[in-house]
This record gives structure tokens, C-alpha cells and sequence, in this order.
């Protein structure tokens, strides 16, 4: 099988599954006892903790914390922070963002949406213009699930402050946490992250925050994350990101480099008079989106996993929608939507599965074309 819909979800790292194993066998116990085998566990999870955190923030000035993943981490940061006026994102966000923006409206939140441009990315100025004096939250999404286009996060949210410093700014960096260098400003107030996009285990996510930020949480209990998050902790899934984040991080620069040439080779390699291009040069390297104009992308997924490729359409969040939204907002028309294909890759990614990968997605489609 070659394994191409990695921005979906990636295997699981065996070695950092093996090395959490202990917490399940052996070190079970519930990290909020009073025992010192439960203490072992709450300082190991604070390690995990730490370790995260410090890969890309200062931890003098954010702290992290542990959610069920991604959407979680995105519904917390929104929902604490849009309690009043206007709430800015955009067009280009994961469900997650976009679904919880629209619930806004049902709390007395105005929310506004920036539009996004062919790539995937903001309107920078576009975004500006929205954002007013009673604007509570900005939320820009760091790679898009969908292009892999790179929003400027840092720089947006200075210009934000600037213009109105008490408003807080969010990003949903899911697709970018150990896949592209990432360091937080002081301007970022809220940074969304997920475990099962770099070899976690999913049902496991985090949201970084900037010290003294306010919260309110969505689930109330025992108090643990600080108040933040309450529920007995789970410690396999939080160790097993954080040596997870560990492995990646070891070789980030290194794949990133070598993931862009493989991605690069990948296009090379097909017919560009069968399939057109979404994905920007300059975006991540992990993720390549095409489109088989006239073809429809859920047909050729599944002849492509008949041939053991297994490759998505989209985000998986959006599978059950006929056409994605977010390309829908970048301005294609429904020719290029329906045949839209998503490629995305890991690090154990390899040359000859692209070449096998090429070959396969030229034949689905001309075969296809052939039945027509």
C-alpha cells in the first residue's frame, strides 16, 4: 500500500507508541492521586507537557493545554474569546473554525469572514478591513488543510494589535506543527495543535496559550489542565505526542526540504494535460491538491485504492459535502471541484512510491476518460 493521505491522519509512531506503553501496563495510575506511583505519572505528563511546548513557544510566556485534538483545542480558544461584538476569520478555515464561528451568531457574536485567495490564503488586507473596534478574536488558520497555502500568521497578528491591542489572535496550526518551522510571537494569543497528524495517536490534541490569557472551559469536573480541561488526563495519548513531536522535530528541516523535492517530483511526473495544479510552490511541502478536471476526485479515490494508492479528496472533516468549501472560496468553478485530489506525505514517504503514485494516477484518469 502507498500511504498518501497523510494530512488526513498519519500512522502512528511505533517507537514513541512502545515507549508510552509503560503508562498503560505498568505506570497506570490516575496522575491526580496522592500516591507516588501517580506522582511519577503527573511528572512524566509534565514533561510531555513541556516538551511540546517548548518546540515551538517560550515557555516563560505560554503554556499548554491537553484536549481530545484539534476541533477541541479550536472550540475552546473561540468560544472563550468571541463573547461579544465581532469575530473575525476566513473562508479558507478547517470546519472546526468555521462551523464554531457560525455557531457565534446563535451567542450574540457577529462573525465576519475574510476572503481567501486562489492559494488558500487571506486577503490581508481584505482581513484588515474587517476588523474594528469591536472585534474581540481574529482566527487565521497557519497551512490550509486544503492547499497547503501558509498563511503569515505573525505578521497578521502584529498588524492586528496594532490596530486594535486588546484583540486576541487564534490560529488553527494543525497542518503546520512539526511540518513547518513555527515559533510563536507575543502577538499570537492562541495556537491550535493535533497528535495524530505527526504520528500520535488520534483523540489527542493540545491548545497553546499566552500566559494570563483568560479561558473558560467547555468541560467542568475535577479541575484538572488548570481548570482548563477537566477529566481524568489521558497520559497514553499526551506521552505519545509529545515523543511523537520528538522524532519529528529531530528532522523537521531535513524533511521539509525533502518532502518539497518529492512533492515537486510527484507533479513532474503527471500528466499535466490530465490533472491542474491547486497547491502553491511556496506552500507546505506535505500537502500537493490537484484537480482532474472533468473527473470526479471520489471515483478516481477509489480507483486509486483498488491499485493500492491510497490518496483523499479533501479535508476528511468535509468528506460528506459534494464540493469543498474551502476551494469553493479560493473561486473554482465546479469542473475543477469535482475532481479535486489531495495528496499528502510523511517522512517515510519514499522516491519509488511516488513514481508507482504518478504512474497509477495518469492511468486512473485516462481510464476513466475512456468510459465516458
Amino acid at each position: 500500500m502507498i500511504y498518501l493521505d497523510n494530512a488526513a491522519t498519519t500512522r502512528p509512531n511505533r517507537a514513541a507508541v512502545l515507549r508510552a506503553q509503560t503508562f498503560t501496563e505498568e505506570n497506570f495510575f490516575n496522575p491526580s492521586a496522592l500516591y507516588g506511583g501517580a506522582f511519577a505519572v503527573f511528572s512524566e505528563l509534565g514533561r510531555a507537557r513541556e516538551s511540546i511546548l517548548t518546540r515551538i513557544a517560550d515557555p516563560q510566556k505560554f503554556e499548554l493545554i491537553f484536549t481530545s485534538g484539534g476541533t477541541e483545542s479550536d472550540n475552546l480558544a473561540i468560544f472563550s474569546s468571541a463573547r461579544r461584538g465581532n469575530a473575525v476569520t476566513t473562508t479558507g478555515e478547517h470546519a472546526a473554525v468555521e462551523r464554531a464561528f457560525n455557531e457565534l451568531k446563535n451567542r450574540g457574536v457577529e462573525p465576519r469572514f475574510a476572503p481567501v485567495r486562489p492559494d488558500g490564503t487571506v486577503d490581508e488586507e481584505a482581513l484588515l478591513s474587517l476588523v474594528d473596534e469591536k472585534t474581540t478574536l481574529v482566527s487565521v488558520i497557519h497551512v490550509s488543510n486544503e492547499t497547503g497555502g501558509i498563511n503569515d500568521i505573525a505578521g497578521l497578528a502584529r498588524r492586528v494589535k496594532e490596530k486594535i491591542p486588546r484583540c486576541i489572535f487564534m490560529s488553527d496550526g494543525v497542518q503546520a506543527f512539526g511540518k513547518i518551522p513555527v515559533r510563536l510571537t507575543s502577538d499570537i494569543d492562541l495556537y491550535a495543535v493535533s497528535a495524530h497528524k505527526i504520528g500520535g495517536l488520534k483523540g489527542t490534541g493540545a491548545l497553546i496559550k499566552r500566559k494570563g490569557l483568560a479561558l473558560s472551559p467547555l468541560i467542568f469536573g475535577g479541575g484538572q489542565e488548570k481548570g482548563l480541561r477537566s477529566g481524568t488526563e489521558n497520559v497514553l495519548g499526551a506521552l505519545t505526542f509529545s515523543y511523537a513531536a520528538e522524532s519529528k522535530f529531530a528532522t523537521l528541516p531535513e524533511d521539509g526540504e525533502r518532502l518539497k523535492g518529492y512533492r515537486e517530483l510527484l507533479f513532474s511526473e503527471l500528466d499535466h494535460t490530465l490533472f491542474t495544479r491547486l497547491s502553491p510552490g511556496n506552500g507546505s511541502p506535505y500537502i500537493l491538491t490537484l484537480s482532474a478536471k472533468g473527473v470526479r476526485g471520489e471515483v478516481l479515490s477509489r480507483m486509486l485504492w483498488d491499485g493500492g494508492v491510497v490518496v483523499g479528496t479533501g479535508s476528511a472533516c468535509s468528506s460528506k459535502h459534494p464540493y469543498s468549501r474551502v476551494l469553493k472560496a479560493c473561486g473554482y468553478g465546479e469542473e475543477v471541484l469535482g475532481g479535486v485530489l489531495r495528496v499528502s506525505f510523511s517522512p517515510e514517504t519514499t522516491e519509488e512510491e511516488l513514481h508507482a503514485a504518478a504512474k497509477a494516477f495518469n492511468q486512473a484518469v485516462k481510464q476513466f476518460k475512456e468510459k465516458l
